[in-house]
């Protein structure tokens, strides 16, 4: 401890006796030099050692020590303060003696002084060289009570106990405490003895109770007694936890040292040959088998404790799991096969001769494998031979696209795992993370492989079309050596490093759309459309499979409920408007739950709920969807173009109006740059044949048009709305209304040709679920018509038009189209040649 001029350097001395005390309190002057100190105090009765350092404090000792040898030592408020004043000092201070004196070569002081009596500082009357102040004595109150011995006792047994726990104090003190009879003398000894800050020191000095001042002593030693044994606790944790360690280490030593002397093997040695046995029986190939071999010559000279020694483990946990040599057998029956997949979906023909055709192709090869083999001489040297597929199937929500592919592993006899890919962003889920990375795994693809526990499962990627990049990564550019047939056969993910066969991955891509999915990616794939239901076919397909599952789900009897062909077409046309049949089984699901608590209500009688068309409203209430075209075409100016969306295709009315003005055109509708030009040019070419239609050609001049295509809310472009488009101002202009059940597409051209579309079946469906009768159809479509199920080539009028002409013909009702087609059968099928939105 330091005061400004004196800097505390030893320890607490003898302490002054009672007697001592008492025969110099007798004789203390009135007025005493005062030597402030710098966090201390010295308290009556206490011994301390002090060094004497400022000049003006050298000059204070040295007149004191040849005067009577008395001072007046008080403490600092601010120990910060280098020149003090009277001011700075409490009021309250201790009358000491010095005892002895030594100085220094560099003319410091050392000097032991006793303290003898508490005193209070009444008035100052010298501030240099040194300050002197008058003192009053300011004798303590000593009660002699039980509490007195009480708090004597308390204090003796916290401060035995600070001893025993802090290292600064040494075990004389407790001798010198236990010898202390006055309980003022103890109370002195122990606080300067105790660590405590200035202010609490000096609270003590300035209180007059002897007991008083020993209650908060108890209080400070009991704070100071709980933080020693708390850092005792934490030490004696720490040092038990590193003696555990080293503990364990040692008796590990000793372990393997037995075990070598009596011939047995350590549990590192024995994971190590464990390990070694599945290498060996895993079947992975030459390069897989030397990179397996040097992580476990890594591994047996690790200690187990070892962070890298658990990267290890796992990394060959990973080499043999995984099927490097496990098949399953395929199903090559193909009349099986193709019962499977009759049982499970209905129609959907092209995809199940797909899938027929890859059986019968690997039937094939794996009857006339001797041939082949023969014939291995001439073969190609550098295209390998490929044993999986990759296909992609692309259409519209609810058409079945993910079911097919369970369906397709249960006919070929294949397990099946499906992989979501919707939203995905980072490479690293295709192809893993490196090993430096902690926490690293192998990417999707692997992990999946590994679960199946087969290296020809049938993997289906979903939503591959909606895969996301970022600063992580484009995880579709991933999939290129995934998809990849001349690639994949030596796959590398990141975290194994070495190269994994997924050639014989029966690999099933889905979509909604191409347009997302990038054209490499796009390349490596076979795509295969699937379009919309039409009413026959999802009529057929909610006998067949939603109501039996909807019921069953529902818990009720089949005998309990009865759909009525005509009930579920009525749920098909005025409840539903949609490509799939996912919005049809949850309506059929809504109808079995209130015949459902109809029957639980009733209890368990054997009373049959029959569904018929009256029922229907009942239980869905008031329909959601109706034939309006015939309806909303009845005034001149509107038309009913077809338009083709990600979830099937869907009609749109195009509505013209005219008002009085200077030859103004107006688009709205949210409409994209390339249906506003389609708009631009269907005007042009109305106004370049007004005479031909029958229209004035001067109105042009004294009236602005209006063209709007309704739900501005939804974005809509392309050039399959021209001919729509032209053929709904030529209605407004002749002031002549449009047939009600006839739709139409096709690109216009300036000069009245109809051009081909994209996106026809389900344009075409699209307009038989909405009750249209006649198509207007540009003449070079006529191939897609083979596509269209036979029920609606029976049922719709086909106009197959090269001219504008053609379609205002059929439009207007003024004479039959000499080109029209209804169930004529052309040539086969193809896709095509691009979609529109419009």
């Amino acid at each position: 401890m330091n005061s400004d001029e004196l800097d505390v350097t030893g320890q607490v001395g003898n302490e002054a006796t009672a007697e001592e005390e008492e025969e110099h309190a007798s004789d203390l002057p009135t007025e005493l030099p005062i030597l402030p100190l710098k966090n201390t105090v010295v308290y009556p009765l206490t011994v301390l050692p002090l060094l004497v350092q400022k000049p003006r404090s050298v000059r204070l000792v040295d007149d004191a020590v040849v005067a009577d040898k008395t001072v007046a030592l008080v403490a600092l408020r601010d120990p910060s303060i280098e020149e003090p004043g009277p001011e700075d000092l409490y009021d309250i201070g201790t009358v000491a003696v010095i005892h002895r004196l030594a100085r220094a070569p560099d003319g410091t002081l050392h000097i032991i002084v006793q303290g003898l009596e508490r005193v209070r500082l009444t008035e100052f009357t010298q501030r240099d060289p040194y300050m002197r102040a008058r003192i009053a004595p300011a004798p303590e109150v000593v009660e002699e009570t039980v509490e007195i011995e009480a708090l004597r006792r308390s204090t003796l047994e916290l401060f035995r106990r600070l001893v025993e726990l802090a290292a600064y104090l040494p075990e004389e003190v407790v001798s010198g405490a236990l010898e202390a009879e006055d309980p003022r003398q103890l109370a002195y000894m122990v606080a300067t003895s105790t660590r405590m800050d200035l202010t609490v020191r000096q609270e003590i000095l300035a209180m007059d109770s002897v007991a008083e001042k020993m209650r908060r002593l108890v209080g400070v030693l009991s704070r100071e007694v709980e933080v020693l044994e708390l850092g005792k606790k934490i030490q004696t944790d720490a040092q038990s936890g590193m003696e555990k360690v080293q503990r364990e280490y040692f008796l590990r030593e000793q372990l393997k040292a037995i075990q070598r002397e009596l011939g047995e093997e350590d549990e590192q040695a024995v994971e190590a040959r464990e390990l070694a046995a599945k290498i060996e029986s895993s079947g992975m190939p030459e390069e897989a088998r030397k990179e397996a071999q040097r992580e476990l010559d890594r591994l047996t000279k690790l200690p187990t404790a070892s962070a890298e020694y658990g990267v290890i483990r796992t990394y060959l946990t990973w080499l043999t799991d995984l099927p490097w040599q496990v098949l399953t057998p395929d199903a090559l029956d193909v009349v099986e096969a193709r019962r499977v997949l009759d049982e499970d979906h209905y129609d959907l023909e092209r995809i199940k001769d797909r899938i027929i055709e890859y059986l019968a192709v690997r039937k094939l090869r794996q009857d006339r494998a001797a041939e082949r083999d023969e014939a291995a001489g001439s073969g190609d040297y550098i295209r390998r031979e490929r044993e999986g597929v990759i296909l992609c199937f692309v259409g519209p929500p609810g058409v079945g696209k993910t079911s097919l592919g369970r369906s397709i592993a249960r006919a070929t006899g294949r397990e099946f795992i499906r992989q979501s890919l919707g939203g995905m962003r980072d490479e690293a889920e295709i192809r893993g993370h490196r090993r430096t990375y902690i926490g690293a795994m192998p990417g999707r693809i692997i992990q999946a492989i590994r679960r199946v526990g087969t290296r020809n499962p049938v993997f289906m990627l979903d939503e591959v079309d909606k895969l996301g990049s970022d600063f992580r990564g484009d995880p579709a550019s991933a999939l290129l050596e995934v998809l990849d047939p001349e690639q994949n056969r030596e796959f590398r993910d990141h975290y194994l490093d070495v190269p994994f066969d997924l050639s014989q991955v029966m690999f099933i891509a889905t979509a909604n759309v191409l347009d997302t999915i990038p054209a490499p990616l796009r390349d490596r794939m076979e795509i295969l459309q699937l379009a919309g239901y039409t009413e026959e076919e999802k009529l057929h397909i909610a006998q067949s499979y939603l109501v039996p599952r909807q019921i069953r789900e529902n818990g009720l009897r089949p005998d309990e409920v009865a759909f009525h062909d005509d009930a579920l077409r009525e749920i098909i046309r005025q409840y539903t408007r949609e490509a799939g049949v996912r919005e049809l089984e949850r309506q059929i699901g809504s109808v079995c739950r209130k015949v459902a608590a109809k029957v639980a209500a009733d209890g368990e009688g054997p009373q049959q709920h029959e569904v018929d068309v009256d029922a229907v409203a009942d239980h869905l209430g008031k329909p959601t969807y109706f034939f309006e075209a015939a309806q909303r075409t009845q005034v001149p100016g509107v038309a009913t173009g077809l338009a083709w969306t990600p979830s099937g295709g869907d009609i749109l009315f195009i509505e013209a109006t005219k008002m009085r003005g200077s030859k103004g055109f107006t688009v709205t509708g949210q409409l994209g740059d390339v249906m506003r030009e389609s708009a631009q040019a269907a005007l042009s070419y109305v106004r370049s044949k007004a005479r031909d239609l029958g229209i004035d050609e001067d109105v042009f001049s004294e009236i602005d048009i209006h063209l709007h295509v309704p739900a501005g809310a939804i974005p809509k472009d392309g050039p399959s709305a021209g001919v729509a488009m032209a053929t709904a101002l030529a209605s407004l202009l002749r002031n002549k209304p449009i047939h009600g059940e006839v739709g139409m597409t096709g690109e216009i051209t300036l000069r009245g040709q109809v051009l081909p579309v994209g996106g026809i079946k389900e344009k075409v469906l699209a307009a038989h679920r909405a009750g249209l009768r006649t198509v207007c159809l540009p003449s070079r479509n006529v191939k897609d018509l083979d596509e269209l199920p036979e029920d609606v080539r029976q049922d719709m009028r086909f106009v197959l038009a090269d001219r504008v002409e053609q379609v205002f013909e059929a439009a207007f009702g003024e004479r039959e189209g000499t080109n029209s087609v209804t169930t004529e059968k052309e040539k086969p099928a193809e896709q095509p040649d691009g979609v529109a939105s419009g």
